[in-house]
Parts: C-alpha cells; sequence; structure tokens
C-alpha cells in the first residue's frame, strides 16, 4: 500500500500536470488531438475491435468526439459511462453523440436515458483517462476510482489505450496496488507500448 508520502507525491504531479495541460490555448488541443487521433486510429487493435467504450472530453482533456464519429462510421459499437455512485459506474451504447448525451456528474457529458446499455464482457478496447501517465503503464486519475473499479469487470484480454498530450508523460509514477496499468499510451509524438501483460515497448 502507498504511503501518504507517495499519495502526496502523486497529487503534486497531478496538480502541476494538470495546469500545465489546462494552459494548452484551444487551437493547440485541436491540433495535437488531431495528431493523436490519427495515431490511435492506426493502432492494429483499435482496427480490429468491434466494441470500443471512451470517455467523453471534460475541459482540456483530449477531444474524443472525433474518435467517437469515426468509429461509429466504422460500423463500430461505441461506448460511454455514467457514474451511478461511488466508484461505480456503467457504459452506453451511443447512436448519435450529439443527441445521446447530456450533461452528467460534475458536468461531464454522459449518455442519455433510454440507450442501450453496454455488457463490460462485451468491450474489445477502452480507452481509459488519466491526468499523467507513466512510460511503464502507470496512470494518475482524477481520484473517484470509477475506472479503477470498471476494468476490473472487463475481460483480460481487453486493451487499454490512453490518449495524452506529451507533457502528460512522465517516466515513472508511484503505484498503488488497486492502480491497473495501461497497455498503450498514444500522444502527439508516439506510440508508447510498455512492457506490460506480455508486450515489448515500442515508441
Amino acid at each position: 500500500m502507498t504511503d501518504g508520502s507517495d499519495r502526496a507525491a502523486k497529487r503534486a504531479v497531478r496538480d502541476r500536470v494538470l495546469q500545465a495541460r489546462d494552459r494548452l490555448g484551444p487551437r493547440q488541443r485541436e491540433a495535437l488531438g488531431k495528431a493523436i487521433l490519427a495515431r490511435f486510429i492506426e493502432l492494429p487493435e483499435v482496427q480490429s475491435a468491434r466494441t470500443i467504450m471512451t470517455y467523453v472530453t471534460f475541459r482540456s482533456e483530449v477531444d474524443t468526439l472525433g474518435l467517437i464519429r469515426w468509429a461509429l462510421a466504422e460500423g463500430k459499437t461505441v461506448a460511454v459511462p455514467r457514474v451511478r455512485g461511488p466508484r461505480d459506474m456503467e457504459a452506453f451504447c451511443l447512436r448519435d453523440p450529439g443527441r445521446d448525451l447530456a450533461c452528467g456528474a460534475w458536468e461531464i457529458p454522459e449518455p442519455c436515458d433510454g440507450l442501450e446499455a453496454c455488457d463490460p464482457q462485451a468491450i474489445d478496447l477502452i480507452v481509459v483517462p488519466g491526468t499523467v501517465f507513466a512510460a511503464d503503464g502507470g496512470r494518475i486519475g482524477y481520484g473517484g476510482g470509477f475506472y479503477d473499479t470498471y476494468l476490473h469487470t472487463l475481460r483480460l484480454d481487453v486493451s487499454r489505450v490512453a490518449l495524452a498530450f506529451e507533457l502528460q508523460v512522465v517516466e515513472e509514477l508511484p503505484r498503488e496496488t488497486h492502480d491497473l496499468p495501461v497497455d498503450t499510451i498514444v500522444t502527439e509524438r508516439r506510440v508508447i507500448r510498455p512492457v506490460d501483460r506480455g508486450r515489448s515497448p515500442a515508441s
């Protein structure tokens, strides 16, 4: 278990990186986001995935609406999360992001009522949000623990992919026992494949 000093270190790096991410201007975020999406859609695990779960962009995160529209146009099933309670969320299938999203918990866009629920066992790839990512696949989220809990409901072979600006990537992070790593980190400059779950690193 990570001690108090490690938790304080995680908070400090999260605050520092979030401040840097928030300083990116809208045009810069848009340009970097397009470069990230272009790399993402070329990943073989993305091409082969039939059902993709992704967060919906909030504040200064890498934009995922382009990803959602691309995946739907490709005939893939796209699921997005809705918060149900503390450390608890459920995924629902989108048909049209322009109509199927509404402001939810913490003003984050969430699926509207009436959409089809997505079975976690049907998900082939999940885009995992975070504030900071490490070269070894470590991740710092936003502190709610929703994804740490949800990832345990997925199949073991599900690809966990992070979309991040290069400024969000560091060499290493403290990791607690409940922290599950990501398999792939996509930035505007590179694709990082951490040595995890039997994979070799590449950039």
